[in-house]
């Protein structure tokens, strides 16, 4: 394998010391760019996931047009239930909707294990394109939604702030949550080393809906099967977590196998560097409402919160995805902020 010409994202990730952090946005391949736009008014959303050489251009119109230190692959959490059995629709504007919610030991047992590799190829082909498009650039990054956030689609069968149904289908049939949470674990550690096989430098797992759970439903029914993946993983790639709002579980998440623990905008970074005892790099966490701010409050910003977790094992980065209504301008100056900090240490 070639040598990166900017390795900033896997050094820091090594503990290595850099002269400035790294920064990349996550979504940052998508609905805030106008020439993503012009391919989501031609192709819906899931022909857009499922053609590799679409999904490989999409990824790299960010590190083209906004100047990141990563690129993270174009693909959705979701592909991970639709490789198992399950129909996923992406209304656009709705979101997404699973009309075969899991609510029964037969519904777990019909699931698909096998194969799943196969069933996601088409990821895969977007990382090899994405891979060799990048030229040795900067890394690429793949990912999978955790096991905790994928049953919550599962059952739920839609969108939700609570939660409620995936919450209760855990407390009234722990035997069953457990058994649907271990498959889907099983599944995503082979699509994340298929991912890796493919070219993904890093992968980072998206626990997006863990902070609806309290501490101890965390340590249940969330953190056992990160700490799998992370295990699994590790050895192949370096892994960031993605527990969003979890940060009462940062503390133990420090002393897992991997290598990054992302954070959102709720929590102050010398709270978070605290809890993980500086052992592993931090990313996060600027607020992504904040890039509607005007540029020079952006970057203002941006060299607070460089200050406030330090330049090293630090990653740059939102503390959840950039939302559709940035100006692109104001992304760049996001990513420029970050480049220019080296300047000033």
């Amino acid at each position: 394998m070639q040598q990166l010409k900017n390795d900033l994202l896997l050094r820091t990730l090594r503990k290595e010391k850099v002269e400035r952090p790294p920064v990349w946005m996550m979504r940052q391949a998508g609905r805030y760019l106008p020439d993503y736009m012009k391919l989501r008014a031609k192709y819906d959303f899931f022909t857009r996931v499922q053609t590799p050489e679409l999904a490989a251009e999409i990824t790299l119109q960010p590190v083209d047009q906004v100047g990141v230190d990563a690129a993270i692959i174009f693909s959705d959490i979701l592909v991970v239930p639709q490789a198992m059995g399950l129909e996923v629709l992406m209304e656009e504007g709705k979101g997404p909707h699973l009309p075969g919610v899991i609510r029964t030991e037969t519904d777990i047992e019909k699931l698909i294990t096998d194969d799943v590799e196969e069933n996601l190829s088409y990821v895969m082909k977007a990382l090899k394109i994405a891979k060799q498009g990048l030229e040795n650039r900067i890394p690429l990054i793949g990912f999978a939604g955790a096991p905790w956030t994928i049953l919550c689609y599962m059952v739920e069968g839609k969108g939700s702030k609570t939660w409620d149904k995936a919450k209760q289908f855990c407390f009234l049939q722990p035997g069953l949550a457990h058994q649907l949470l271990q498959k889907i674990t099983d599944v995503t550690i082979r699509y994340l080393k298929a991912q890796v096989n493919a070219g993904a430098d890093v992968v980072q797992v998206f626990d997006s809906w863990s902070g609806c759970l309290g501490p101890a439903d965390f340590k249940a029914y969330a953190q056992p099967y990160l700490l799998q993946i992370a295990d699994a993983l590790a050895q192949h790639a370096p892994v960031i977590l993605f527990p969003k709002g979890s940060w009462y579980a940062l503390k133990e998440l420090a002393r897992s196998k991997a290598s990054g623990l992302g954070i959102d905008w709720c929590i102050e970074p010398q709270v978070a560097r605290d809890l993980t005892g500086n052992a592993i790099a931090l990313q996060g966490n600027f607020d992504p409402a904040r890039l509607l701010t005007s540029i020079p409050e952006i970057k203002k910003s941006v060299k607070e919160m460089i200050d406030a977790f330090g330049v090293q094992n630090y990653i740059a980065n939102l503390g959840h995805g950039i939302t559709p209504n940035v100006p692109v301008d104001h992304a760049r100056a996001f990513v420029d902020a970050v480049k220019e900090y080296q300047h000033r240490i």
